[in-house]
C-alpha cells in the first residue's frame, strides 16, 4: 500500500493523540490530507500542537463533516471513536474509498513480531506486563496502542523490524484490522463480558469484533484465550488457525500470595503475560525477579494516597459493572471501604454490581456521580433492598462529593484502615472528556482536600 500523492481524509483528530500521530504519518508518508472533526478548533488545540510542522501540509475542517470530503478522498483513515454505521463512512464506501483506521496501517507496515491483547477487562495491565517482561531479554521491544502515550503510527517508524511490539488492542481498532490481511503471531484475548452495548447491537456483534484479532494468523501463530470465560466457546467456534493456548495454567511459580493482594483479576493477568513471556524465552528466574517490581497501571486501581490509616485508590478506566466489581473484590476486606461511582449508561446491567456492592459497602459510604448509569445503579441497588434506612448519596459535582467524603471520615474511622476507591463502573461523558480527565480532576481534589 502507497499513500505517495493519495488524497486522504482522517476522520477525527482526536484528544488523545491518536488521530493526530495518524494524521502525522500519512503526511510524512507522501498523501494529500485533509482532517475533518466536529469539535471546534479550541477544543482541539493539544491535538493542533502535536502535529508540530505536518499542520502546515494538512487542511482542516472543524465543527463539521462535509459530504463532499468523503465522496473524494481515496483513503479515509477513521478514529476509533467513530461509529462505524455512521452515513459519512457509507457516502464513502459508496463512492470507492478505501477505510482504514490506525491498527489496519500499522498492522500492513509492521515488520516486527507482535504481540496483541484485547478483551474487556484487563488487556492494558496484561499488555503493560507482558512487556516489562520481554524488557529483560529484548532492549528494542516497544509497546503501544490503545493508549496516548505511545499511539501506533507515532511509535511504527521507530521499530527495528526484529524485537517484539506489544500492541493493544479496542473492539473499536479491530474493527477495520481485517483490511491489513494480517493478525499478531501472539493474540491474547483476556475475557469478554458486557460492554460498549451502546455502539454494537448485540454481545456477539461485539465479541465478533474481537474475534478479528485472529481472523488472519496462520498455523505457526498463538492465541491465548482464557478457560474460565464464558465466551471462550464463541471465539472456538471461528475455529482459529493458530495454536490454542488456555489460561491460567500451572506455570512452576507460586502466585497465591499476588492473587490475595493484587486480586483475582490480576492474576489471570499476570498468569497470560507469564505466558507470552515464556513463548518469548524469558527464564522463569528472570520473570521471578521482574514480578517484584511489575509496573503499577496508571489509572487502574491505581493507590494515589497512602498514609498511616488511609488508602486512596483511582480506578476511573472502569467503565463496566465488571470493572468495578473486581476492584471491591480486591479491595473489600481492606478495613473501612468507601466507594464513590457513578456515570454515563452504555446499556450495561447493574444487578450483579448491586449485589457486590451490597456485601462490600455499608449504605453510608456509598457515594454516588449522577449521570445516566447512576439512576440504573440506584434502582438496581433499591430492588436488592440496600437503602432501608438511608437516602443514597447522589451528586451532581465531584468536588462537592469528594468534600462529603472527608467530612463522613469522622475521627474514629482514622483510627482504622481505610480505603476511598474511585471506581465508576460506568463512562464519563456526562461530566468530562473521558475517563482520563476524569481521573486527572479526581487526583487533583484529593490533593487538595486530603
Amino acid at each position: 500500500m502507497d499513500f505517495r500523492n493519495k488524497r486522504v481524509l482522517v476522520m477525527g483528530l482526536g484528544l488523545l493523540r491518536g488521530g493526530a500521530s495518524a494524521a502525522k504519518w500519512v503526511v510524512n508518508h507522501g498523501a494529500r490530507v485533509t482532517v475533518t472533526d466536529l469539535k471546534p478548533r479550541r477544543e482541539l488545540q493539544r491535538s493542533l500542537k502535536s502535529l508540530g510542522e505536518a499542520r502546515r501540509k494538512i487542511k482542516f475542517v472543524f465543527g463539521r463533516h462535509r459530504v463532499s470530503d468523503f465522496r473524494n478522498n481515496e483513503i479515509i483513515v477513521v478514529n476509533p471513536a467513530v461509529p462505524r454505521e455512521t452515513l459519512y463512512l457509507k457516502i464513502a464506501k459508496k463512492a470507492g474509498a478505501q477505510l482504514e483506521n490506525e491498527a489496519s496501517i500499522f498492522f500492513r507496515f509492521c515488520r516486527n513480531p507482535m504481540v496483541g491483547v484485547t478483551g474487556t477487562r484487563g488487556k492494558t495491565t496484561t499488555a503493560n506486563w507482558i512487556y516489562h517482561f520481554l524488557k529483560k531479554k529484548y532492549s528494542h521491544a516497544a509497546l503501544t496502542g490503545n493508549s496516548s502515550d505511545n499511539p501506533m503510527l507515532a511509535a511504527l517508524d521507530k521499530l527495528d523490524s526484529k524485537s517484539p511490539v506489544v500492541v493493544e488492542l479496542s473492539s473499536w481498532h479491530l474493527e477495520l484490522l481485517p483490511q491489513s490481511g494480517k493478525s499478531p503471531h501472539v493474540a491474547v484475548i483476556t475475557n469478554l463480558y458486557p460492554d460498549h452495548l451502546n455502539r454494537y447491537p448485540s454481545m456477539k456483534s461485539y465479541a465478533s469484533a474481537k474475534a478479528n484479532i485472529f481472523l488472519n494468523q496462520s498455523k505457526n501463530d498463538f492465541l491465548l484465550l482464557n478457560k474460565d470465560n464464558s465466551w471462550t466457546k464463541f471465539f472456538r467456534g471461528f475455529k482459529p488457525k493458530g495454536k490454542i493456548v488456555y489460561f491460567p495454567v500451572s506455570l512452576g511459580l507460586n502466585l497465591e500470595k499476588f492473587k490475595r493482594a493484587y486480586g483475582l483479576h490480576n492474576f489471570y493477568n499476570l498468569n497470560v503475560a507469564i505466558l507470552v513471556a515464556r513463548h518469548f524465552g524469558i527464564t522463569l528466574q528472570e520473570i521471578k525477579k521482574a514480578i517484584k517490581n511489575l509496573p503499577q497501571i496508571r489509572f487502574r486501581q491505581e493507590i494515589i494516597l497512602k498514609r498511616k490509616n488511609l488508602e486512596i485508590i483511582n480506578d476511573t478506566t472502569a467503565t463496566t459493572p465488571e470493572a468495578t466489581i473486581a476492584a471491591l473484590g480486591r479491595f473489600r476486606n481492606t478495613g473501612e471501604l468507601f466507594l464513590i461511582t457513578g456515570g454515563t449508561d452504555k446499556k450495561l446491567g447493574f444487578t450483579e454490581w448491586a449485589r457486590t456492592v451490597k456485601k462490600c459497602v455499608k449504605p453510608g459510604n456509598l457515594f454516588l456521580l449522577n449521570g445516566s448509569a447512576t439512576k440504573k445503579m440506584v434502582l438496581a441497588l433499591k430492588k436488592a433492598g440496600y437503602f432501608r434506612k438511608i437516602k443514597p448519596y447522589i451528586f451532581e459535582n465531584l468536588s462537592v462529593l469528594i468534600k462529603a467524603v472527608k467530612v463522613n471520615l469522622k475521627p474514629k474511622t482514622y483510627n482504622l484502615s481505610t480505603t476511598i476507591l474511585f471506581s465508576p463502573g460506568a463512562t464519563s461523558f456526562e461530566k468530562f472528556k473521558n475517563e482520563f480527565d476524569r481521573g486527572e480532576r479526581f487526583n487533583r481534589l484529593v490533593k487538595l482536600h486530603f
